[in-house]
């Protein structure tokens, strides 16, 4: 039985690489720690230790509900300390009576720097406060070079991670029903729109699926998966909830509210 049979082709190559992670592991018998992985490679991370097994993975990203977290893949003996996953929180500091900055902006600028998405988890906007949460080992460089975010001058001012914004996210259920889980008819549905305008969106690497951008219209979507539609925001599919009389798809999907 195939390791692949459970997961998309385009996720392959990060099962091969999370495999790798679990087999250093076993291999040294001491923990692995990764980058920061979004919610979907958590579950791929999640899956290929199982539970009961010699390997185990745990997740940090500084609060339980942040989507971004470092995997800690580590043998059974060993217990996770919060230490273990590296992680700094950096406030950002501008002058934000004159200058507005939002989280693309921030996303944006670090990504500038020519830091790997990896390296940094959630930025956390409330308000006019700003925060994200990077890797130990980018910190200082971070702090050093992360001087104008748009045309505002800013500093990053360290802060203990207990200090973390948590934003309270609920989501709003609705149901829907569509004649397939291809991507472009469930979009089509989720946000309004036609499906022929969907399809195009996709096609011109305006969507996601589970933070990967997808050119692929037909793609066959699953329970739990994110969806997001540049300029329309983004949602998930929670469940499949049977058939209507006429044989089309009961869906439960959500949008998000903060």
């Amino acid at each position: 039985m195939s390791i692949y049979q459970h997961f998309r082709k385009e996720e392959h190559a990060f099962v091969d690489q999370a495999a790798g992670w679990k087999q250093q592991v076993l291999d040294q018998y001491s923990p692995k720690l990764t980058g920061f992985l979004d919610p979907r490679q958590q579950q791929i991370a999640l899956s290929l230790t199982g539970a009961g097994g010699d390997v185990k993975v745990a997740f940090h990203g500084g609060h339980p509900d942040c989507e971004r977290k470092r995997a800690l893949f580590y043998p059974d003996y060993y217990v996770p300390e919060k230490d273990d996953y590296e992680l700094v929180l950096y406030e950002i500091d501008y002058p934000s009576k004159f200058v507005k900055i939002e989280h693309p902006q921030v996303l944006g600028a670090l990504m500038n720097l020519g830091l790997k998405r990896e390296k940094f988890g959630d930025i956390v906007q409330e308000h006019d406060r700003l925060q994200f949460v990077c890797a130990k080992d980018i910190a200082a460089f971070a702090e050093m070079n992360l001087l104008k975010i748009g045309r505002a001058s800013v500093r990053l001012a360290e802060k203990p991670l207990s200090h973390i914004q948590i934003p309270s996210v609920t989501w709003t259920k609705t149901m829907l029903t569509v004649s397939s889980m291809r991507l472009d008819v469930v979009a089509a549905e989720l946000f309004k729109l036609s499906r022929s305008k969907s399809k195009a969106m996709i096609e011109a690497e305006q969507a996601k699926v589970n933070w990967k951008v997808t050119t692929d219209a037909s793609l066959q979507l699953m329970s739990g998966d994110m969806i997001s539609l540049r300029g329309k925001g983004r949602a998930k599919v929670f469940e499949e909830d049977g058939r209507t009389k006429k044989d089309k798809i009961k869906l439960v999907a959500g949008f998000p509210s903060v």
